[in-house]
């Protein structure tokens, strides 16, 4: 082989593996690159014990007894998959409904938009983001809407990447996170005019906790509008195949139990909320939601054969190849939940919060008026 050939084939190869470790995988322009995948702020040594622990507390779901717990491990998964969901999906942890003639970014911020229209935000306002990420609802919202976002996320890893993220987006006067428990939320009350929470109060232990947390620091007349992790009414307990697909969603998704569409809007109303809204937002004529997750033998050979590889080359933690095949086998329950009916990561929720709201105890006040829209 003489020099020239030699000298264009290395050169092939290098500019092969650089794309293949630093550019091939990452879902958005601004996504984090494969090379770059880390433990959050998990060390490289700690992390496969991490991964060890979050796995078999999260064995059985349905029954977990030690609710208190629960907080630490999503933040311990967090830490485990934020770079993972950066590099593969990009920076809006979330499903959305998929539309023709629209890319899956393009309908992840028209999803995330709509969370604005809902609550009527704008400029001026103070809006609450539970359960934030790396915040790409917040910038989507923000951009939209012009009011100001305060995010909360349990994970400081995801608090620093949404900080980064909001300085390049240009949106940082707009956009702030803190840490923190959503279930425990460092916000005086009645200080946000609006708040939302994006498939993520599923996390809480008990969903009445986070619900009243929100009302809480939630002005009177304030609009809240969450979309909920649900199983729906095609849902069989008896289904062994149904049972298996949603304690596989739960498991590999940080849950501690997935609830039913009908105690969502049971539970805003116990707090106190008036209920103006409800509606799934994946059910006809919306389009799949799970079709983004459909993957190909040969795709999940790649990512898999590059995440190996960048374990067994230290660039990865040593643990990541596991986390890797949770997540693609969580796709899988997910996509067969969806295929089916029988789960929706969208069942959607607009409340109130009354104007003559001052009660401490809601739940015991049995007079709260309710409505909702067709």
């Amino acid at each position: 082989m003489d020099f020239i050939t030699l000298f264009f084939t290395a050169s092939f190869l290098g500019i092969g593996l650089y794309w293949f470790l630093c550019v091939f995988g990452s879902a958005e322009q601004k996504g984090k690159p494969a090379v770059h995948l880390s433990g959050g702020s998990i060390s490289d040594e700690k992390f496969q014990d991490n991964y060890n622990q979050y796995s078999s507390f999260f064995c059985r779901p349905k029954e977990i007894e030690t609710a208190d717990k629960v907080p630490a491990f999503v933040d311990t998964f967090y830490n485990l998959v934020t770079d993972i969901y950066e590099w593969g999906w990009g920076q809006s942890f979330h499903f959305s409904p998929s539309i023709p003639g629209k890319s899956h970014r393009e309908a992840t911020r028209i999803h995330e938009e709509m969370v604005a229209d809902l609550l009527g935000s704008k400029p001026g306002d103070r809006v609450l983001d539970v359960g934030c990420g790396v915040g790409g609802p917040m910038r989507s919202i923000a951009a939209r809407s012009g009011a100001s976002i305060v995010g909360i996320t349990i994970n400081q890893y995801q608090v620093d990447r949404a900080r980064i993220h909001n300085k390049k987006a240009g949106l940082n006067k707009l956009c702030d996170v803190v840490c923190g428990d959503f279930l425990k939320m460092p916000f005086e009350n009645d200080s946000f005019d609006s708040a939302y929470s994006i498939e993520a109060t599923c996390h809480a232990p008990k969903l009445e906790e986070v619900y009243k947390e929100i009302y809480r620091v939630l002005k009177p007349g304030g609009m809240y509008v969450s979309y909920e992790w649900v199983t729906t009414e095609l849902y069989n307990s008896e289904d062994v195949v149904h049972v298996e697909t949603i304690q596989g969603i739960e498991k590999g998704d940080a849950l501690p139990g997935l609830r039913s569409h009908v105690d969502v809007a049971e539970t805003a109303r116990k707090v106190g909320f008036e209920l103006v809204k409800e509606k799934d937002l994946s059910k006809p004529p919306a389009k799949p939601w799970w079709s983004r997750l459909k993957m190909g033998r040969v795709a999940y050979w790649r990512n898999h054969m590059l995440v190996r590889v960048l374990a067994w080359l230290g660039i990865a933690p040593q643990g990541v190849v596991d986390v890797h095949e949770m997540l693609c086998e969580t796709a899988v329950h997910l996509t067969k939940g969806g295929e089916s009916g029988i789960f929706s990561p969208m069942h959607m929720i607009l409340c109130r919060k009354p104007y003559e709201s001052v009660r401490q105890f809601p739940e015991l006040n049995e007079s709260v008026h309710t409505f909702q829209l067709s």
